[in-house]
């Protein structure tokens, strides 16, 4: 493997904080709090740590989705649904096993969508009155990443270590029927550490895991870990730093990127598809302007795609986690196609001409 490698052991911890050649931090120790449930500012004894996804969720750990969630059923048959804690630790065993030898950070959580209700003996108590025993809880939406650190890559003076994860949502399960496969999003790929923003390619990703059982994810995590090939996705990256566009260039994929949303759905067809809503192509203009990292340069010259990659995974953080890991794969997706547009290929020219 083309990957760099530091050190052997599993487990170690790493320094409060690393930085780059630059000075500037691309790493901060997460959060340890006494709560399973970190506040929603995403600070910590004064450090701001940056999240992987954004959008309205929040950070908890295993042990409360273990321990403080109620696992939901289908209604027909009342079978058990697979437990979000039990999704993350089939993963993460997975990992462990594929990468044995190398160190397997814990995982980092966020959920959104959460279902309120209480216990049979608190019906009829007012809200006010509920006490934290009284209520049951569980999370539509769950997104977990974890981190394998002693596998990186540096690209334009971004680090980028190898990064497994997985995602879970209930909404995508018809949970008024009997039980049948259930869907998980499993992937792996890297993550930048200076903004967290995470880079999935498409054999790195299985956008539909169907599984009965705890043993089918294993293997399917297994096989995905297996299969997928870190080289050719680093060098994929590297490419986009050959490529760059002008202001003008990139003036025009935005203004596409907002008509491509309203095209007659014949003339979409002819198109590759772009994922990115309104609002994402609003947060990479905002960013083009302030992004420190990945903005304009002060000296005027073209936008390189691979920053124009960063501000497309970036903006993308703000999606909902069930549409999170596709956006990502089709940032990638759009970014590639539009330097092979720059070399004259016709199929992704219609964003920037």
């Amino acid at each position: 493997m083309l990957m760099r490698r530091a050190g052997t052991e599993r487990r170690v911890l790493l320094p409060d904080e690393i930085r780059d050649i630059n000075d500037r931090v691309i790493y901060q120790r997460p959060c340890i709090s006494d709560s399973p449930i970190v506040n929603g500012t995403g600070k910590c004894n004064g450090w701001k740590r940056l999240p992987f996804i954004e959008a309205n969720t929040k950070e908890v750990t295993i042990e409360h989705l273990r321990n403080d969630c109620i696992i939901p059923v289908f209604s027909k048959d009342n079978e058990v649904t697979v437990s979000h804690h039990s999704f993350i630790e089939a993963v993460y065993d997975a990992a462990n096993v594929v990468f044995r030898g190398e160190r397997v950070d814990n995982p980092d959580v966020r959920v959104s969508h959460i279902i309120k209700g209480r216990i049979p003996e608190a019906m009829d108590k007012p809200v006010s009155s509920l006490s934290d025993s009284d209520k049951t809880i569980y999370y539509e939406r769950m997104m977990f990443c974890i981190e394998i650190p002693t596998i990186y890559e540096d690209i334009a003076g971004n680090r980028l270590n190898l990064t497994v994860g997985g995602v879970r949502a209930y909404n995508q399960e018809n949970l008024y029927s009997k039980k049948t496969f259930e869907k998980f999003k499993v992937f792996i790929g890297f993550k930048n550490m200076v903004c967290c923003n995470m880079c999935v390619s498409t054999d790195g990703y299985r956008s539909e895991v169907r599984a009965m059982s705890l043993g089918e994810l294993y293997r399917a995590a297994t096989e995905l870990f297996r299969s997928y090939s870190a080289d050719n996705h680093i060098q994929q990256m590297r490419r986009l730093q050959d490529f760059s566009i002008s202001e003008a260039q990139f003036a025009r994929f935005l203004g596409r990127s907002r008509m491509y949303q309203f095209l007659p759905g014949r003339e979409k067809k002819l198109l590759p598809e772009m994922l990115m809503t309104d609002t994402q192509i609003n947060l990479v203009t905002k960013a083009y302007y302030g992004d420190e990292n990945f903005g304009r340069q002060a000296d005027g010259e073209g936008l390189s795609m691979w920053r124009m990659y960063n501000l497309l995974t970036g903006a993308g953080k703000s999606s909902y986690i069930d549409s999170f890991l596709d956006r990502s794969l089709n940032a990638g997706e759009l970014s590639a196609g539009i330097c092979r547009a720059l070399r004259g290929d016709s199929e992704y020219s219609w964003f920037i001409r």
